[in-house]
């Protein structure tokens, strides 16, 4: 069932036949992510996604300074799907944002806007999904609600309430993500060449 708030949700109904619990970085998998969500909202920096006294190897540590998204104690989230509002992930240029969020189970972020270099290092480390939308979703969804990110459909679905939002197309971005990163995808792509 589709949302009857947002004016713009005007596509054929979709059904999600088959879900996967986690993405499958392999070459043509599906990039479909189902789970818990975690809601933020506008202008989530780097410093609240991991503090600069936390940027270290140590995933303990990093813990600690996710204490709302990793519970103390624990090394993954129950959260791989973090929803955001405008500018995720503003603040410094350090990649360990995207990586410990990775490092910790994240597997996507959708949100209305990011910062340009928190999306480039998403995929430059190919840890996250940043997918995004026109919708203000962060006011629709609730932390804790179980959904599925659809990369392929390009749509999220709230199965708390039947909800789907429209998602924009993850694009030539994706393929990097899959490979592993920038670096990964260049080797694979023979833009660097690997020893035999």
């Amino acid at each position: 069932m589709r949302s009857q708030k947002p004016s713009c949700l005007n596509r054929s109904r979709r059904s999600v036949v088959k879900v996967q619990a986690k993405v499958d970085k392999k070459e043509g998998a599906p990039r479909v992510v189902r789970g818990k969500c975690f809601v933020t909202r506008d202008n989530i920096d780097t410093d609240q996604i991991i503090p600069a006294e936390f940027l270290t190897l140590v995933p303990s540590k990093v813990c600690k300074a996710s204490a709302k998204y990793v519970t103390p104690g624990n090394m993954k989230t129950e959260y791989p799907v973090v929803i955001g509002g405008q500018n995720f992930g503003c603040g410094s240029s350090r990649e360990h944002a995207p990586v410990a969020m990775g490092a910790a189970g994240g597997k996507v972020v959708v949100a209305e806007s990011y910062a340009r270099i928190f999306f480039r290092n998403c995929i430059a480390t190919g840890e996250l999904y940043p997918v995004e939308t026109d919708l203000r979703l962060c006011d629709e969804l609730k932390t804790g609600s179980e959904v599925t990110v659809d990369m392929e459909a390009n749509v999220l679905t709230d199965h708390s309430t039947g909800n789907t939002y429209d998602l924009k197309a993850i694009g030539d971005a994706g393929p990097v993500i899959d490979a592993g990163g920038i670096f990964d995808y260049a080797r694979k792509t023979g833009m660097i060449k690997t020893s035999a």
